[in-house]
């Protein structure tokens, strides 16, 4: 049996919210979205996929932790379902790394649970790389089983087509299973890809509570982003290419929102003829700056 149940929950109205380390998780924006529920509400595990069934350990590895160079424990990656009594609902919470085996073995599982602990809904939440600024809302899309649950989520629809992750292939299945169902997706800034990324987390988890009603405090994460997008403010400003890279992003993201007829919209086109501004082959690449970045926080880490 490849699901391992600890002990059954009691629930009250649940929803399983899932998200996985790996592709569908850039700078950890979705995973620690979960994590930020899972700490807020003391959820606690009850069941566990055996991982032997679906993760390749060349891939997904164990680690060892040591001390004075003694092998103390082998910790192996894990996916695992939580239970937790939220506000207005209770939540089931699935973690874990991104299997590599049997995708669709792998999501009969979870539909399974879902099915057991009777849940009414299953939300899955990503994040992926993209030309964001990062001095900007971020803007989430996402995607659900009806026009109701759509309105709910109150963002852009996605138009992404193409390969997918297990985040898609699990949304997939639980909508064909005849569950509610709703994905949600952040954008990562692709130059600023190293974890954490709390602005990205803090949307993530807005649009989960607004989904399924649930009055969220996310002060916490507030004032995390705002320092976050502090620090990556320093690194912009000390580099004349890539703040007109970032100014770009900027432009580019302003006039999505501009009515063509508000004067201001003249404005951006007399700085996009700007001199300043620079041709796609002339940007600096993520790469780089997201080495500059990293840089930057570790000469500034005991700070």
């Amino acid at each position: 049996m490849t699901v391992r149940y600890e002990h059954e929950p009691r629930l009250r109205r649940p929803a399983l919210v899932a998200a996985f380390q790996g592709w569908n998780d850039a700078g950890d924006a979705a995973t620690d979205a979960v994590r930020w529920l899972a700490r807020r509400f003391e959820a606690r595990q009850f069941a566990s996929l055996d991982i032997e069934e679906y993760l390749d350990f060349q891939a997904a590895r164990p680690t060892v932790e040591l001390v004075d160079g003694v092998v103390r424990a082998v910790e192996w990656p894990s996916l695992t379902f939580s239970a937790a009594a939220g506000p207005g609902r209770d939540l089931i919470l699935l973690l874990g790394v991104e299997p590599n085996l049997r995708w669709r073995a792998f999501s009969e599982d979870v539909v399974s649970v879902a099915r057991r602990t009777g849940c009414e809904i299953v939300v899955t939440v990503g994040a992926l790389l993209g030309d964001a600024p990062h001095t900007r809302p971020v803007r989430c899309t996402g995607s659900a089983t009806d026009e109701v649950l759509a309105a709910r989520l109150g963002m852009e629809r996605s138009r992404y087509q193409g390969p997918t992750g297990i985040v898609g292939v699990l949304h997939d299945a639980v909508r064909r299973h005849g569950f509610a169902s709703a994905s949600v997706w952040a954008p990562v800034p692709h130059y600023v890809a190293s974890p954490p990324n709390p602005k990205s987390t803090h949307a993530l988890l807005d649009a989960v509570s607004s989904l399924l009603d649930l009055d969220l405090d996310l002060t916490d994460l507030e004032i995390a982003a705002a320092a976050w997008e502090r620090s990556v403010d320093e690194v912009v400003d000390a580099d004349h290419d890539v703040s007109v890279y970032v100014a770009n992003l900027e432009a580019r993201y302003d006039a999505t929102v501009i009515d063509v007829e508000d004067a201001d919209y003249e404005a951006y086109e007399a700085y996009a003829d700007d001199d300043d501004w620079l041709d796609e082959d002339d940007l600096p690449s993520g790469e780089s700056l997201a080495a500059d970045f990293e840089r930057y926080l570790r000469e500034h880490r005991d700070d």
